[in-house]
């Protein structure tokens, strides 16, 4: 036994990414298949819905296409579906299972089993019992996999739910239903209700596989797999399972012991990062300035092996307190005539050309907008490229009433207005007989994207950027019409491609924030990465002097002991970039789609980077009104 298994209470495999994670199930439920083919019986799997599965789907019917893996001998039982709810509808599961999976592999539909929506509800004790009869007539579940809900939900089994609940109609968590609402036009069209296998009815599986990825799994994971068993955690309950294993992405185990605290965990290679690190930590959980630390303090926090090898708490607080100090800046772009080794970014060349990402059209001013106004203010030739579209999160009630402005505008203009009005005519018809299962029409998405195009060249008017330095990509994985998109195209790479060599910015900004819920952030990254690495390949020679620095987007801010260049921000900055966000209309109070914060998009980003420049005060630094945090990443 290692260190670890003193913290870990069930099994967790980590892999460097959510596709390594993925392949790793995939592969293990198609040997399972296999074997079941091989001794004639069938297999009997239970399905999850959600985004966890989707790229263990994906590798599925890969497995089917490539590798000749049948699923002919498959009976498959579903975990769960909202209630009530149309089978065809978008956010149906039933609907899911076919798009994600059914729909491409060789599985007789007979044998797929799924909660049904649309059962009556004076008869849903009875199908429930019968969908439970149903999975033991075949024997039982052969191979569970589950995803895992932010408040440790397994299934649509909330907490509280009894370990020995079996199939049926429940009542969905609030923070539930506010965490699925980016499948919906808005909160109140998320079902309150919703059928579920029970805990029990899981845990007789033969085998279990739990797989959370992100960022934003990572505390309730650790109180799952660390924690004591509790039916208020009712993914803890598989700690009891004898065959269950938690499959994770490496942002998904961060806050496990072996990473939060790996000093604890076993023998530690004492890099700059990792002392960081340790001694921020304690310094945060003592409530202490990292100045003030002393020997004591590092015995009883479990750092004694740091302190042989380091020497005395002075001479590390020191060390930490300089790394800290040093990676304050108001000189984003690096400081003009001015040599200093410790600062996050290079003096020269000055000015420079500096490229933003922004993944929707108002991310940039959202996650970095103090950044952006002081790179246009220092004089350096600021680009903004505006990864997509962003028209999904655009109301429809915002169509009408542009389209209506619009045929308004020309009326008193004196223009013939009449084709305006005609597509003002066809949007009501449209929108006003929307149906839960259709996606907006081309024309539709069009206009919302021009709506959001507008506010983002206002915001870029408002920083001081000329129009012929903001750049619309329209990547095409978004253009869906859904909050669902395609992976990472060709065609994504290339517009990216073509637009860095155009530019050949000295410093590059993109969105880091992988807890994004549509997942947008991390298909614009993928894309960013993906073409620098190209562009390195092929030897261009100004990518060799260009630095690639990460913020995060509105959900999550890095961590304090990451954070390798902070741009503080004064009260009178904190309400220009507060007026910058307002220029967004179109996302202002509710929007569709925004994930399980109710906190409009200015409120969030100032509480943010309002608790960075806490942070850094509780450390010992000096106390500015807020920070907006950035990463380096090397390639």
């Amino acid at each position: 036994m290692s260190m670890v298994d003193s913290f870990e209470k069930i099994p967790v495999k980590i892999f460097p990414s959510l596709k390594d994670g993925s392949t790793f199930i995939a592969r293990e439920i198609a040997a399972i298949i296999r074997q079941k083919q091989s001794e004639g019986k069938p297999c009997i799997l239970g399905l999850a819905t959600g985004s966890s599965p989707k790229t263990v789907y994906a590798e599925l019917v890969r497995l089917h296409k490539e590798e000749g893996l049948s699923f002919k001998n498959v009976i498959s039982f579903n975990l769960d579906e909202y209630y009530p709810i149309d089978k065809d509808a978008l956010q149906s599961y039933n609907r899911y299972m076919k798009e994600q999976l059914f729909n491409h592999v060789d599985i007789d539909m007979a044998n797929v089993h799924i909660p049904n929506g649309e059962w009556p509800k004076e008869a849903i004790k009875k199908y429930c019992h019968d969908y439970e009869a149903l999975i033991e007539s075949v024997g039982g579940i052969d191979v569970q996999i589950l995803g895992i809900g932010n408040n440790g939900h397994i299934g649509f089994n909330e907490p509280g739910s009894s370990r020995f609940s079996r199939t049926r109609l429940i009542t969905l968590d609030n923070s539930t239903r506010i965490a699925n609402s980016f499948e919906f036009a808005n909160i109140s069209q998320v079902p309150r209700l919703a059928v579920t296998m029970g805990i029990d009815t899981i845990m007789k599986a033969r085998k279990i596989y739990l797989m959370a990825w992100g960022q934003m799994k990572a505390p309730v994971i650790q109180k799952a797999v660390e924690e004591h068993v509790t039916e208020q955690i009712p993914a803890s309950l598989l700690q009891q399972h004898n065959d269950a294993i938690y499959v994770l992405d490496e942002t998904a185990a961060s806050e496990l012991t072996r990473f939060r605290s790996p000093w604890l965990t076993g023998d530690i290679d004492w890099t700059p990062k990792m002392i960081k690190k340790a001694v921020v930590s304690m310094a945060l959980k003592l409530g202490k300035p990292v100045l003030a630390l002393t020997n004591s303090d590092y015995n009883d926090s479990g750092l004694g092996d740091l302190l042989v090898e380091q020497g005395d708490a002075y001479e590390i607080n020191l060390q930490v307190f300089y790394m800290l100090r040093d990676s304050i800046t108001g000189w984003p772009g690096g400081k003009p005539n001015a040599f200093i080794p410790t600062h996050p970014e290079r003096s020269i060349p000055y000015p420079k050309r500096s490229l933003i990402f922004s993944p929707h059209p108002d991310d940039d001013i959202i996650s970095m907008g103090g950044t952006f106004m002081r790179l246009h203010d220092q004089g350096h030739e600021v680009h903004v490229a505006y990864q997509t579209s962003g028209n999904i999160a655009v109301t429809d009630e915002f169509v009408t009433r542009f389209i209506d402005f619009a045929v308004g505008f020309e009326e008193i203009s004196g223009i013939d207005s009449s084709k305006s009005r005609d597509i003002l005519a066809e949007a009501q018809k449209f929108l006003s007989s929307k149906k839960t299962s259709e996606s907006d029409t081309a024309q539709i998405r069009a206009i919302k994207g021009l709506i959001r195009r507008g506010e983002a060249k206002a915001t870029c008017r408002y920083v001081g950027i000329n129009d012929k330095n903001v750049h619309f990509q329209n990547l095409p994985f978004y253009e869906t019409g859904r909050v669902e998109k395609k992976p990472m195209g060709e065609e994504d790479v290339l517009l990216t491609i073509e637009l860095l060599k155009e530019v050949k910015p000295h410093q590059i900004f993109c969105a880091g924030d992988l807890a994004d819920p549509h997942g947008t952030h991390k298909v614009c990254l993928d894309v960013v990465f993906e073409s620098l690495r190209r562009l390195k390949a092929a030897g261009e020679e100004w990518i060799k002097d260009c630095w690639v620095w990460l913020y995060k987007g509105a959900w999550q801010e890095w961590n304090i002991e990451e954070i390798e260049m902070a741009i503080p921000m004064s009260p009178d900055q904190v309400m220009k970039k507060r007026f910058g966000i307002f220029i967004h209309q179109s996302q202002k109070d509710m929007v569709p789609f925004q994930g399980s914060d109710s906190r409009e998009f200015w409120q969030r980003a100032e509480d943010r980077n309002g608790n960075t420049a806490k942070l850094y005060a509780q450390l010992g630094l000096t106390q500015y009104a807020a920070m907006e945090a950035f990463v380096r990443w090397h390639y």
